[in-house]
């Protein structure tokens, strides 16, 4: 069933309904609470955190505090949404609510496309790490292997999803955890064979800031991407037995996951190693720290976690990007044959069209990787912060409407609203900022940009044609 022809009023938002056959509801409880618990740790944690450690020193620590208050607010403010209105198109069903099928339109395009991009990115790091063990093969073979995987796994109930990600999530936490706990013995002084630190690693080697703030605001950039991919969860808990409750129950406990994962990981690393250690870098910081503290087989250790890291987000975004595609299919945003579900519930054309995009993004990295495949990486490069401007806008047009009309859907409520809504705001518009003036991240701003505002373009004229 399609949109109501009539845009949305400027004081309601418009109604908006998925239709064709529903989705199932066989994620378990456990499901999405290791869902949101272990979609916080990425590989981009793991071994894209060294850049920023690299260019901001001890300060990395300050530029994720900032992002992950920056992320802490962008998932209250979709929490709150998707608790009043759970839909498996997530933000696209409330931008398009708050502001008209154009905007549904193009932050769901925008978003399939960065998962897309993403699911073939995360093979070639998969890949990457089974070729260096064994050397004697391709790596597209291997990634064409996890691709079948989990688009098989995909394609046959979400339970299977779920338990994948379960059992995924369960490994990257049990890793963190006891990196965290080896390392804070470590600091204290309580690890046999280690001396405390002290701050010797925080002030000395150029200070706590030594590449001045040109260097916190690299850090900052990188911090920002690190996050990426939590809005997984509102996708999922529409499938869920439950949807409001685990929505409700996966944003309350947001914050304390990303200060114990992220900022503690990054308190840890600075005050164990030099920040200006190659290994840093060169190995990921995790294996510098466990390297520095002599634990035998930190590297493969750490090998195993980045593969599973790899392997899981490449599973989530298969599945996230199926369901924004089916979502935005049933409200005649796409081709209606990716609206079709199959067995169980299944959206089967939006999960092969996602991993057929996904694998041709693979194989590009090989054909044309400084070409083709670089422009495509670029284009996504500020999707994350597209996204999250239309969740915030969505939420400062929907909250008053439901605080006038249902306010019983207010189960999650965002903070000091519309105060902290607008600060997140300015946040991300001075991110787009700080983008724009660093070379690196420039062409990656405007990739994005110009994505962003082709598509804004074809919704807003198919919206008007609907409207004539």
């Amino acid at each position: 069933m399609h949109n109501s022809p009539q845009g949305p009023r400027s004081d309601s938002p418009a109604p908006v309904a998925e239709s064709g056959p529903h989705l199932s509801h066989g994620l378990k409880q456990r499901h999405l609470s290791m869902i949101a618990l272990g979609g916080v740790i990425g590989a981009g944690l793991f071994v894209g955190s060294g850049a920023g450690i690299a260019a901001a020193g001890p300060s990395i620590i300050v530029a994720y505090v900032l992002s992950g208050a920056l992320v802490m607010l962008v998932m209250r403010m979709l929490g709150e949404m998707s608790a009043a209105h759970p839909a498996s198109g997530s933000f696209s069903v409330h931008a398009e609510r708050a502001m008209g099928p154009w905007a549904g339109f193009t932050v769901g395009w925008v978003f399939w496309v960065l998962l897309s991009v993403g699911v073939g990115a995360e093979a070639i790091g998969a890949a990457s790490v089974m070729t260096g063990w064994f050397p004697d093969t391709s790596g597209w073979m291997w990634a064409a292997l996890f691709m079948v995987i989990f688009a098989v796994t995909n394609l046959t109930a979400v339970g299977n999803f779920g338990e994948f990600e379960f059992w995924f999530a369960t490994l990257k936490v049990v890793a963190i955890t006891v990196f965290l706990l080896i390392g804070v013995l470590a600091i204290t002084g309580l690890l046999p064979g280690t001396d405390a630190p002290g701050a010797t690693n925080l002030t000395g080697h150029g200070g706590f800031m030594p590449n001045g703030s040109e260097g916190l605001i690299v850090g900052l950039l990188t911090s920002v991407f690190a996050y990426g991919g939590l809005e997984t969860v509102t996708i999922a808990a529409a499938e869920s037995e439950n949807p409001v409750q685990g929505v409700a129950k996966a944003v309350k406990t947001a914050m304390w996951r990303i200060a114990i994962f992220y900022i503690g990981s990054m308190a840890v690393i600075v005050t164990l190693v030099p920040w200006n250690d190659p290994e840093v870098k060169e190995k990921g910081p995790y294996v510098a720290v466990l390297d520095w503290l002599n634990i035998p087989g930190a590297g493969r250790v750490m090998d195993v976690v980045v593969l599973i890291a790899l392997l899981s987000a490449m599973n989530a975004n298969i599945y996230g990007a199926s369901r924004i595609a089916y979502s935005l299919a049933g409200r005649g945003e796409g081709p209606k044959a990716l609206a079709r579900t199959f067995g169980r519930g299944v959206p089967r054309a939006a999960v092969l069209a996602t991993a057929f995009f996904g694998f041709v993004t693979t194989l590009l990295s090989y054909w044309w990787p400084d070409t083709v495949f670089a422009w495509l990486l670029n284009i996504i490069g500020a999707a994350f912060l597209v996204v999250w401007i239309f969740i915030a806008v969505a939420q400062l047009r929907t909250r008053r409407v439901l605080e006038r009309e249902s306010p019983e859907k207010l189960v999650v409520r965002m903070w000091l609203f519309p105060v902290l809504t607008w600060v997140a705001l300015i946040g991300m518009f001075a991110i787009l900022v700080l983008m724009a003036k660093e070379h690196d991240t420039r062409v990656q701003l405007f990739s994005t940009a110009g994505l962003t505002v082709a598509l804004a373009a074809i919704g807003y004229v198919r919206q008007r044609r609907r409207q004539a």
